[in-house]
């Protein structure tokens, strides 16, 4: 039968061959694709699978230790306890915290931290409820773990201070990551990590964290963790074996009591700090806990500052230890010998203004070793006035007043050496004669902190050599010792006639019975200290007042009350270790100052920590 239309079998057969190109056309294609995608381009999609399927975390390192110079620990890391809570195992947040109040103190700013992150992460992320518990809250909270949905104990490591107060301000404490020290470091952004804050633990931070490690872990499509997978631990932060000897620093902090000041011991001619002190202190180990805002308030309004690191953020007028260098500044000169005399009445005046000496009815005729004994104001009236403040000015910067020490330590303060220049161009007004007297006394415009008084009675007893203060003596890095780096100190080029005279000066103060300073002596002559005294005034004396009598510093409010200072350095015939005493409004340095840092100068000597082999303490001797 033939077919009635053939040209429509045409049109069929056209379209069914179109119709199969495409089809072959498209399966080439997609064959082209799963070629591409499983062969070709395998390994890109395997990884950013496994990247799906498995998270690296970075594990915080153990952080370094921090030693004094016989191996005592500073600063350690030591086994904690810490609270969780999981919101995804409990009904209620709220709830399960207020039944955790019953066991432990929460307060209002701890509630609210964990109601916000437990709104803002992940239900299955733990919350950190308390870090650092007793041995009596973790008891408490695990039997009653069935009746806290959510709550669970973990074990962590956290930073320990075991001397606290003693070593606060010195070795600092390590804190939280606030937002303005985040950096690009994956390290900073652990909830858990710590970074130092202050002290030693800040200006060696970096070498303190040691490297990070980290885990792999499958985690599911929830990003909930199925197992651990591989483990690298982190590398612990480098060791730091401090010059301090613990037993001097503990030594010094109990000897002041209750008052208010700072201590600095060191060795004349290395330089190294034995002890730095001040007081009061606070607990550092509550900084890594976290303060509650009463405990805050407490510190910061205390009228003690025991805040502030008061041996190099302390700044205060150093009254009569001064005079050693405005004797000195004349000496060098060569405006007076040895042997210049000044007669002292109790007073000299100058225009319309008299100028007081301490003592009311004067010391008659002095030469200079007198006038250092005995502290005669009137004597340094006289040689200032002769020296002029630039001239006295200079030879102070060269002990080391008006300018930071080196030791590195957060906070520390320049003090302030004034000059013509300074006081032109600070309050545009020339310089007066009545200001060069009140610097040859040590008041006036000038400042120093109780380190910069020790540095310079350290240059004072080596004999004019210009030691920097030491506070790193080691370092362990990758368990390898090495010794800090330090420069020959060089010499300040004083004459030593004109040293000598200074240094018999003090010599006398403590151990001639008319000496300044002679009851607070060292009985034992093997041991016997130089020292000066000093008391700065911090508040005007009326001519009233003057003129009565009846006024003392122990009558005045604590505020109003002279600060007593003193220095010195022992043995007397060879020098070995130097102290700087400062007792905020303790009144007389004589009375006061004096003998802290004559017990502290003994206790110094017979340790004898110079002399000492590193690694011998065993803590028994504190």
């Amino acid at each position: 039968m033939r077919n009635p239309d053939p040209g429509r079998n045409k049109l069929f057969t056209r379209r069914a061959l179109i119709l199969g190109g495409v089809q072959l056309a498209l399966f080439g294609a997609l064959a082209g694709r799963l070629y591409q995608l499983q062969v070709v381009e395998s390994d890109l999609y395997r990884m950013q699978s496994d990247e799906n399927r498995i998270n690296y975390q970075l594990l915080p390192p153990p952080r370094g230790r921090i030693i004094d110079r016989f191996g005592e620990v500073l600063a350690v890391n030591r086994q904690t306890y810490r609270l969780l809570l999981v919101p995804e195992q409990t009904p209620s947040v709220d709830l399960t915290l207020e039944a955790l109040e019953t066991l432990i103190k929460l307060s209002s700013d701890e509630k609210a931290r964990i109601l916000k992150e437990s709104a803002r992460q992940r239900s299955f992320v733990p919350i950190t409820v308390r870090d650092n518990l007793t041995w009596a809250e973790v008891s408490r909270i695990e039997v009653n773990i069935p009746n806290l949905p959510g709550a669970m104990i973990d074990v962590g490591e956290s930073r320990y201070y075991p001397y606290g107060p003693v070593t606060a301000h010195l070795v600092g404490y390590v804190g939280r990551v606030s937002e303005r020290e985040l950096t690009d470091d994956p390290l900073l952004a652990l909830p858990q990590f710590r970074i130092g804050k202050n002290g030693v633990e800040k200006i060696h931070d970096l070498d303190l964290r040691g490297e990070a490690g980290s885990r792999q872990v499958e985690v599911n499509a929830y990003g909930r963790i199925i197992r651990e997978l591989a483990r690298k631990d982190g590398t612990p932060g480098n060791e730091y074996m401090l010059t301090i000897d613990i037993g001097i620093q503990q030594f010094s902090a109990t000897r002041f009591g209750q008052e208010s000041g700072a201590a600095v011991v060191l060795d004349v001619h290395s330089g190294d700090v034995l002890a730095i002190t001040s007081t009061p202190g606070f607990d550092p180990n509550a900084f890594n806990v976290g303060l509650d805002q009463e405990e805050w308030q407490r510190l910061l309004n205390n009228p003690r500052a025991p805040l502030t690191n008061k041996a190099i953020a302390g700044q205060y007028p150093p009254g009569s230890i001064y005079k050693m260098m405005v004797a000195l500044a004349a000496l060098e000169e060569g405006l007076i010998t040895p042997d210049h005399r000044v007669y002292c009445p109790g007073y000299v005046d100058l225009g319309n203004r008299r100028f007081h000496c301490w003592r009311k009815n004067g010391h008659g005729s002095l030469r200079l070793v007198d006038a250092i004994s005995h502290s005669c104001d009137v004597y340094f009236y006289d040689i200032a006035k002769r020296t002029g403040v630039d001239a006295i000015g200079r030879m102070a910067r060269r002990f080391g007043f008006g300018e930071r020490s080196g030791i590195g330590l957060p906070s520390e303060q320049e003090g302030l050496v004034p000059s013509r220049d300074w006081k032109m161009a600070i309050y545009g007004e020339p310089w007066q004669k009545g200001e060069t007297l009140n610097i040859g006394i040590g008041q006036g415009y000038l400042l120093a902190t109780p380190l910069q008084l020790a540095v310079m009675v350290a240059r004072l007893a080596n004999g004019g050599i210009a030691v920097r203060p030491n506070l790193v003596r080691d370092v362990v890095r990758e368990g390898a010792s090495q010794p800090a780096a330090r420069e020959a100190a060089p010499s300040m080029n004083i004459s030593p006639a004109a040293l000598a005279v200074v240094v018999a000066g003090m010599r006398a103060v403590t151990n001639d019975p008319t000496g300044t300073a002679y009851r607070a002596r060292i009985p034992d002559q093997a041991m016997a200290m130089a020292g000066k005294t000093g008391s700065a005034q911090v508040r005007q004396i009326t001519t009233s007042e003057r003129d009565s009598g009846v006024i003392k510093n122990e009558d005045l409010p604590w505020e109003q009350r002279d600060h007593a200072m003193f220095v010195a350095f022992a043995p007397v015939n060879a020098p070995r270790y130097a102290v700087a005493v400062l007792v905020e409004h303790g009144g007389s340095g004589a009375g006061v100052a004096a003998p802290i840092a004559r017990d502290i100068l003994w206790e110094t000597q017979k340790r004898d920590p110079s002399r000492r082999v590193p690694g011998a303490f065993t803590g028994e001797e504190i």
